[in-house]
């Protein structure tokens, strides 16, 4: 199936000992679970997806969020952002600036 919007949403977890962080660790599967409950509360006239992914390998900007087909990535989501990115993103095809990866990677660099 193609779909309007296709979520990929990061659950990763490495083990303990590894050195670098991971999406999952944190609330991977909360955040999955917060997509789908709320994508399908809103029941947008579009065809979605939301699913956990592996890793994406941007783990050191926080929790990955990656829709497509816009190729947009969020980086440091919490679960009090999902309704922002629904209905920013996903109801209205705005980006969600504060979250893209592009302007946080920016902000790091300063």
């Amino acid at each position: 199936m193609v779909y309007d919007k296709h979520i990929f949403i990061c659950t990763n977890q490495r083990p303990e000992t590894a050195t670098r962080k991971s999406c999952g660790e944190a609330h991977g599967m909360e955040i999955v679970d917060a997509f789908k409950k709320k994508l399908k509360e809103k029941n947008l006239p579009i065809k979605l997806r939301a699913q956990k992914a592996g890793c994406l390998d941007i783990c050191d900007f926080g929790q990955t969020v990656a829709i497509y087909p816009e190729g947009v990535f969020y980086v440091g989501v919490e679960l009090s952002d999902v309704d922002e990115i629904i209905e920013e993103h996903i109801a209205n095809n705005r980006i969600v600036e504060r979250l893209r990866l592009e302007n946080v990677r920016a902000k790091k660099s300063i």
